[in-house]
């Protein structure tokens, strides 16, 4: 939570819009919520009304007739109470649910389609808070927020009104403890809301430093530093307990004031009304329904305070969900055609960078026709993986046209163009699922028979088959129950069971094994006599066979040609072959 979101205004009319505007797809129910509310506000003076009238008529006059008809009649009230009380209860949480639902579908609808490169300047904790923290302190805007805050407020409008009719000077003597209440109520509320914001922004911290570990986990046990990112996180955890234990001793403190402050008002009663009685003025069933209409009255100025915080931090959740719901900036956006693909690509003038003016791509021209195959080779930072990042407007280049079979990249349909290139990434993610699902990806129109098929071609098949459940073995999160390879190798089946015209493979024989690289290979090899391939090579033996090859130098080409050609030439990819090719030899003499 950001520094200063404590001192938000509880008011913000633009975010109350945006709230109720997720309230009107159950208007009907909501408003069935406020007729139950207002039901449960009018009975609330009832009970002490009839106590008084039973106490100063039947009991008083002896008249055992009416008194069990009161009795009866206040049981009935008791009864009727308790169903609305039960009914209220039961629509604002319905209603809670259904909203908090929606919303958390609609924040991560929203998250699946922001660019990389929010993601690049967001920590992932932080968005795992909006979508689940931030979302969840809203359920408590609907369930014991503005619905709550409204019927107390009735209340107390309907009891004061009830005791002036009743008797106006014992209700000014009851009601003189408000301003100690008040000012009370107000320290309170507060002190918890600054409380509430600390334990907040301790919990995205602490979600956020939790999720990094655990990703990075490997890197922690290799360096050791296990014991440091432990002090670490019981540092952080240690914000989280103190803002925590603040918040306890405000209301450990405060609900003890506001019931000794109660009990003083009863207290000027019975002094005030004892006088009364004893001068025949007040009767003894005044002072009685006077007595419960004080606790009514107190009861809901006590809540008050604690939902007027609830329903704050509500809406200061709410203005960081809607800062995202309505970034437009970050929203991947483009044209709507779904012009035919063949695979023709061109790069006309292409200039890139994640930051201006940090160029990664200066003013690149290539161009790959329908079948053939290019690889791009170059030292770390030389701009490989950024053409593919463009192809895919993962990113968005600023200056010059990316072409796919005469039409700019920008003027596809976004879903379509991706569905047309296939990528097969240095590093696999695989989710926590089975074989099938994540060869699948969402695609259920594909049957068990064309997935075995198409892994029967890429190698893979038969050591699926060797595994328990196989197809429907769980590769558990990230893949981490296979090799490398075999990731590798279910990534190349996963991309070509959709089917793409253009498929971009980013070193993906940089970190397996050599029999998974000779499977890989001849997969490669496969793909490159019939579908566009632009391949991004660290190992320059998997583009021999490549109908173009350009060497790229911070962003810039240097060479190009096909592997003769460049041999040839003596240049700088003659030298990174050399240097591949004496490695290799030492690798085989050892």
């Amino acid at each position: 939570m950001e520094k200063e979101d404590y001192k938000k205004k509880i008011v913000d009319y633009q975010i109350l819009k945006r709230l109720f505007s997720f309230i009107l797809p159950y208007k009907g129910r909501f408003l069935l919520l406020v007729i139950l509310i207002i039901i449960s506000a009018l009975l609330s003076p009832a009970l002490p009304l009839m106590i008084q009238y039973t106490i100063d008529g039947p009991i008083q006059a002896g008249n055992y007739q009416n008194l069990s008809l009161m009795v009866g009649s206040m049981v009935l009230l008791l009864v009727i109470t308790s169903l609305v009380a039960y009914y209220n209860t039961f629509e604002s949480g319905w209603l809670s649910s259904r909203i908090i639902h929606d919303i958390r579908l609609k924040v991560f609808k929203k998250i699946i389609h922001l660019r990389l490169k929010y993601y690049d300047e967001t920590a992932i904790g932080k968005l795992v808070t909006r979508t689940i923290s931030d979302v969840e302190s809203l359920s408590d805007v609907f369930s014991s927020g503005f619905a709550a805050i409204a019927g107390d407020l009735m209340q107390i409008v309907l009891i004061i009104g009830v005791m002036f009719y009743i008797n106006w000077k014992l209700t000014l003597i009851s009601l003189s403890t408000i301003p100690l209440m008040l000012i009370s109520t107000y320290i309170f509320k507060e002190k918890v809301k600054k409380s509430f914001n600390l334990v907040r922004n301790a919990v995205a911290n602490l979600n956020s430093f939790i999720q990094e570990r655990i990703s990075g986990m490997s890197l922690v046990q290799i360096f050791n530093v296990e014991d440091q990112e432990y002090r670490k996180f019981e540092a952080l955890n240690s914000e989280h307990k103190k803002a925590n234990i603040k918040s306890i001793l405000y209301y450990s403190v405060y609900f003890p004031v506001a019931d000794v402050i109660a009990a003083l008002g009863v207290g000027l009663i019975v002094w005030y009304g004892a006088r009364g009685i004893i001068g025949e003025e007040v009767t003894f069933g005044t002072i009685t329904a006077f007595i419960m209409y004080i606790n009514q009255f107190f009861r809901p100025i006590r809540m008050i305070a604690d939902r007027v915080n609830t329903l704050q931090m509500g809406v200061v959740s709410l203005s960081r969900i809607i800062e995202i719901l309505d970034d437009k900036e970050n929203l991947e956006n483009g044209g709507t055609e779904k012009y035919p693909v063949e695979g023709n690509v061109k790069f006309e003038n292409v200039w890139f960078a994640y930051n201006e003016p940090q160029w990664i791509l200066k003013d690149l021209s290539f161009e790959v026709k329908k079948g053939q195959s290019v690889a791009f080779v170059g030292a770390t930072g030389a701009g490989k993986t950024s053409i593919i990042s463009l192809l895919n407007r993962l990113y968005p280049h600023q200056k010059g046209n990316i072409i796919i079979d005469g039409h700019k990249v920008e003027d596809f349909d976004l879903t379509y163009l991706r569905s047309q290139i296939g990528v097969v990434l240095q590093e696999v993610f695989l989710f926590n699922g089975s074989i099938e699902e994540n060869l699948r990806m969402g695609n259920q129109h594909l049957t068990l028979e064309e997935i075995m098929e198409v892994a029967s071609d890429v190698g893979i098949h038969d050591f699926i088959m060797s595994l328990p459940r196989q197809y429907q073995y769980n590769v558990m999160e990230r893949g981490a129950t296979l090799s490398m390879g075999q990731r590798q190798l279910l990534s190349f089946v996963r991309v070509l069971l959709q089917k793409p015209k253009i498929i971009v493979l980013d070193e993906a024989t940089s970190s397996i094994d050599s029999e998974s690289e000779m499977l890989i290979q001849q997969t490669i090899e496969k793909i490159m006599k019939n579908q566009t391939a632009i391949i991004i090579a660290h190992r320059l033996s998997t583009i021999q066979n490549a109908d173009k090859i350009i060497v790229l130098d911070k962003g810039e080409i240097l060479e190009s040609g096909n592997h003769q050609q460049l041999l040839e030439k003596q240049g700088t990819y003659a030298h990174l072959y050399e240097l591949q090719f004496d490695n290799q030899s030492l690798k085989i003499s050892d």
